[in-house]
């Protein structure tokens, strides 16, 4: 793990780089509990975890030292743990998870039908207005250039747009400068801040 200044270092960088209009959400999955102090001490202001017990254990830690978001995948048995905590999901895609959730949400699209990631297919985005999602979230397939994720950016601002919902969460380590060129309002990076 690097210094806190080195990390503030880095999340400045990244900051610069997608300018003021995107939120640069610090994805801790890999980030244990003791080093969680260290991003807070580098001042890093929004967190992403991916499993609510994860998220509960880093909370009861740290509460106010971040603004928690959910990034992982949503049980629907899990959405009481995430309610209490955290301001924002990323990551919604069942009904079952949408009814129960009191906190905003961003619907999850598999652009590319693949079977290894969650989300629900674009077709069936209208049916999610109705539980007031703010936007849309993706991850594309893995390619080694970030140009690739280019056209599955696009395509996810597209959707966004045709449903009249302003808020994107795409973009990761790997892509996350072309995810804001292509509309993102939210990035989502861990490696790069801290390894």
């Amino acid at each position: 793990m690097l210094s806190p200044a080195e990390v503030r270092e880095r999340y400045d960088a990244v900051r610069a780089q997608v300018g003021d209009r995107v939120t640069v959400v610090a994805a801790t999955k890999y980030v244990s509990l003791d080093e969680m102090g260290m991003l807070a001490e580098a001042g890093i202001e929004v967190v992403g975890e991916n499993r609510a017990q994860d998220l509960e254990a880093k909370h009861a830690a740290y509460g106010d030292a971040f603004r928690w978001h959910f990034i992982g995948r949503l049980q629907s048995n899990k959405v009481k743990v995430v309610n209490r905590i955290c301001e924002l999901v990323h990551s919604l895609d069942s009904e079952s998870a949408a009814e129960r959730l009191e906190i905003p949400a961003l619907l999850q699209v598999n652009l590319a039908g693949e079977g290894s990631k969650g989300g629900v297919e674009p077709d069936r985005i209208a049916g999610y207005l109705r539980f007031g999602i703010r936007g849309l979230s993706a991850m594309p397939p893995a390619a080694a250039d970030p140009e690739e994720s280019r056209p599955w950016f696009t395509r996810l601002a597209g959707l966004a747009a045709e449903h009249g919902l302003a808020e994107l969460s795409m973009g990761t380590t790997q892509d996350y400068r072309v995810a804001a060129e292509e509309g993102a309002t939210y990035v989502r990076v861990g490696s790069i801040l801290f390894r």
